[in-house]
C-alpha cells in the first residue's frame, strides 16, 4: 500500500489530509486486496467493519518453501491471508487494526488489544498496559487488561474499569484486570503476549492454556 492523498483531496483540510496519511494507505496498482470478517464474509468498506487482510496479484507469493503445512492455511484460493486485522473506508484507505492472534473473539465479535491497550495507556496511573483473551464459557473469550502502574501510584480494577466507559464498546470493558511488576517483552521490545499467558493465566487459575 501507498500512502497519500489522491489528487481531488488536495483541497481538504490539513486535519483532513493527515487523516488519511496516517492510515497504512491504498492498494498499489495490480493488487487485490480484501477484507474478510470473522464470519468470513466481506467487510463493508465504510471504516469500521474489520477483518483479516488478504491479498493476491502477480508478485505476491503463492507458497511457503518446503512448508505444505503452513502454506496450507496462508494461501487459500488465490489469495494470501497477511494475519493481520484492518479496516477499509470508502476511499479504499486500510487502516491496520492488530495481528489476528492478538484479537480477543467474544461473542462472534473482535475486539482489538492494541486499541485497549492504547486507550487504558492514557489513564496517567499506568505506565504500561497489555491485553490478552482469556478462555470464557459463555463468550468463548473475554479480555484481559494487564496493567503496570507509574512508579509510587496505586490504582483499582474499577478505575480501570471507570476510565475505559465511554472510550469503548461496554463489551470492549475488561472482564479481568491484573497489576504486575513489568510485561514480559520480546528481543526487538515488543509486548510478548506469549510469555503473559504463561503468567497471567495460572494467577486465573485458566485451566485451558491456550498459549
Amino acid at each position: 500500500t501507498l500512502s497519500g492523498v489522491k489528487s481531488y483531496m488536495e483541497g481538504l483540510s490539513v486535519d483532513e489530509k493527515i487523516r488519511f496519511k496516517a492510515t497504512a494507505g491504498i492498494p498499489v496498482p495490480g493488487l487485490q486486496v480484501k477484507i474478510v470478517t470473522a464470519e468470513g464474509a466481506e467487510a463493508a468498506m465504510n471504516g469500521e467493519d474489520m477483518g483479516e487482510i488478504l491479498v493476491r496479484g502477480p508478485w505476491i507469493a503463492g507458497e511457503y518453501y518446503r512448508d505444505p503445512e503452513t502454506s496450507g492455511r496462508v494461501f487459500k484460493d488465490g489469495w494470501f491471508h497477511t494475519g493481520d486485522i484492518g479496516t477499509m473506508n470508502g476511499e479504499g484507505y486500510i487502516s491496520l487494526v492488530d495481528r489476528v492472534k492478538d484479537m480477543i473473539k467474544s461473542a462472534g465479535e473482535w475486539i482489538s488489544s492494541i486499541d485497549l491497550e492504547n486507550t487504558i495507556m492514557e489513564h496517567p496511573k499506568v505506565l504500561e498496559a497489555a491485553v490478552i483473551g482469556i478462555p470464557h464459557e459463555k463468550w468463548l473469550e473475554r479480555p484481559c487488561a494487564c496493567v503496570v502502574p507509574r512508579p509510587g501510584q496505586e490504582i483499582a480494577k474499577e478505575e480501570i474499569i471507570d476510565f475505559l466507559a465511554g472510550k469503548v464498546a461496554k463489551w470492549w470493558l475488561p472482564e479481568e484486570v491484573v497489576f504486575l511488576k513489568e510485561i514480559p517483552k520480546t528481543s526487538v521490545g515488543k509486548f510478548s503476549k506469549k510469555e503473559l499467558r504463561k503468567i497471567v493465566y495460572p494467577m486465573l487459575n485458566v485451566k485451558d492454556f491456550g498459549y
